[in-house]
């Protein structure tokens, strides 16, 4: 039976890296996406090219129509089969002081950086759980470990998504399915190129003990192991991938 992997936002940056690495490890990658089927296009051509399996699921995560009609019709065309590996990666980050922020911009981030994590997870885990397996990732970030100026509405989000893993994990646990999180720090991805950085994100920056940004693949590479028979006894963890910042 194949091993089937659903990674949301996963067209560019660590979502991308995450789908690459999974196909390595044999999955069949169900490669989410909102918007950028050119994007979406290539990722799945290098995991092809890579020897690997992948079939693109354009959804919206923060529309829980749109995510069950995709699903729906996945389960439908696979009626033996079921996602066993779902990785929470999709996210935005829109940085603004709360003094300024709109109600829209704080729904925005709370609906794609944390809805979406309910929402994907509730369809998905319904199949983990009648296999008695499986193996969930959530993307959290170092803003929801620490304060940082200007992402009060992203910390909001991604502190709430590890205390969502850590009691999600104790409602699945019987069922041998875990449930981590992952928190980056700055990672090198578009995101992280397209920002604004502020003196006090220039200070942040030369904080981190390592004196670099961090890489989409060192972030793919704990999921792979999180996801593997190797973490079968690890759940409920937030691990930080931040060069020493925190």
């Amino acid at each position: 039976m194949k091993r089937y992997a659903l990674i949301t936002g996963a067209s560019r940056g660590i979502g991308r890296a995450i789908a690459i690495e999974l196909a390595k490890d044999g999955c069949s990658i169900l490669l989410n996406y909102k918007s950028n089927h050119a994007a979406a296009q290539e990722a799945k051509c290098l995991i092809e090219e890579a020897g690997g399996e992948a079939e693109l699921m354009p959804f919206d995560v923060s529309q829980p129509d749109a995510i069950n009609a995709a699903l729906d019709a996945w389960f439908a065309a696979h009626p033996d089969d079921y996602i066993d590996v779902l990785v929470n990666n999709a996210g935005i980050v829109d940085n603004e002081l709360m003094l300024w922020m709109e109600p829209k911009q704080w729904h925005s981030i709370i609906d794609i950086n944390l809805n979406g994590f309910f929402y994907c997870t509730r369809r998905v885990i319904e199949g983990m759980f009648e296999k008695r397996h499986g193996r969930i990732v959530n993307i959290s970030s170092i803003a929801g470990q620490k304060g940082i100026p200007g992402q009060t509405g992203y910390a909001t989000a991604k502190s709430a998504l590890i205390g969502a893993t850590r009691s999600l994990s104790t409602e699945v646990a019987s069922r041998n399915i875990t449930v981590n999180a992952i928190a980056p720090g700055l990672i090198e991805t578009a995101i992280i190129n397209k920002a604004k950085i502020s003196d006090i994100e220039k200070k942040f920056f030369d904080d981190i003990p390592m004196h670099r940004l961090g890489k989409p693949e060192e972030v793919a590479y704990l999921v792979s192991f999180l996801c593997s028979d190797r973490a079968n006894y690890i759940s409920g963890q937030v691990i930080g991938i931040n060069g020493g910042a925190l």
